[in-house]
């Protein structure tokens, strides 16, 4: 991508719509001048232009959750950018996954409700990594993969249980349990849960051509 080609406002600016490359995500939308776009292409990692900081600011510099390039395109006009980044952790300063998560309109479809599944994978990475006192998460980690194997056990029981008792509230209940320590087991094993998705994927694609 030539620099020179894009073309920025009267302020110096262009918007840019980050994008998660694996699940296509929306992110954030953020603003770029010609040197933050530069340093962008030079470092492989995504600069922006803070409007009301003034200043140039590099995505993660202080939290880690930095995001690195995968493909950049500019729309039609030029003047608008989309970056596929692959990132290490949430985009928005909440911790949120995305900074597009205040509905407007209720959902059309249902793919947007599992994103949870996204998030929360995030949620257990961050736990991992920082060991908040006090967590349930933490003290899983810190007793080791036996105390979590043993978890998703007693969960796949209260599970089965459940479903034998005919019981739809307790069934809800403890499959979201058992999705949450399964989440963390694959987690501790260092296994991302799109590795999962994707298996799950090739099955589908496998049994539609069969």
């Amino acid at each position: 991508m030539n620099s020179n080609e894009i073309k920025f406002d009267e302020k110096g600016l262009l918007p840019a719509i980050i994008q998660d490359a694996e699940t296509l995500e929306v992110m954030t939308l953020a603003y770029m001048n010609k040197e933050s776009l530069e340093k962008t292409l030079e470092t492989g990692e995504t600069w922006f232009y803070s409007r009301s900081r003034q200043e140039l600011w590099h995505k993660g510099e202080t939290s880690g959750n930095t995001q690195t390039i995968v493909e950049m395109k500019y729309d039609c006009d030029k003047d608008a950018l989309l970056v596929l980044v692959k990132p290490k952790g949430p985009a928005c300063h909440t911790g949120a996954v995305s900074c597009f998560s205040q509905e407007v309109t209720e959902r059309k479809t249902h793919l947007g409700e599992y994103q949870i599944l996204q998030s929360l994978e995030t949620v257990i990475q961050q736990r991992e990594k920082e060991r908040p006192e006090g967590a349930y998460t933490t003290y899983l980690f810190e007793k080791g993969v036996d105390k979590i194997l043993k978890k998703v056990g007693e969960e796949s029981a209260e599970v089965i249980i459940a479903a034998k008792n005919r019981d739809p509230e307790e069934l809800k209940w403890e499959a979201a349990d058992l999705l949450y320590h399964l989440q963390v087991l694959l987690v501790e094993q260092g296994l991302p849960f799109k590795e999962v998705l994707k298996t799950l994927e090739e099955r589908h694609k496998g049994r539609d051509r069969s």
